[in-house]
């Protein structure tokens, strides 16, 4: 018997949105705003750098243009990870 082809990857992750202020990321179901005041690797990057995004593991995003890495838990838990660049 062979098997059907697998559906499309709803895990991938997908830049909806990017502005002045951050980008909004769609993961799982939700939609998160990455502010640049938190994330600021992200302010300077071009668009392709930005949604050039990979999800491993199912809980690590990763964008290798930029070299940044976050895990969903930093994402849903903003609070409990103080993310600070000097």
């Amino acid at each position: 018997m062979k098997l059907l082809k697998n559906g499309k990857n709803i895990l991938k992750p997908e830049i909806t949105n990017i502005s002045e202020h951050g980008f909004w990321i769609f993961l799982k179901n939700k939609e998160y705003f990455l502010p640049y005041k938190q994330y600021p690797w992200f302010k300077d990057a071009n668009i392709s750098s930005i949604t050039d995004v990979k999800l491993i593991h199912n809980h690590h995003l990763y964008w290798p243009k930029l070299d940044v890495d976050l895990s969903t838990e930093i994402l849903d838990n903003p609070e409990k990870y103080p993310l600070t660049s000097k």
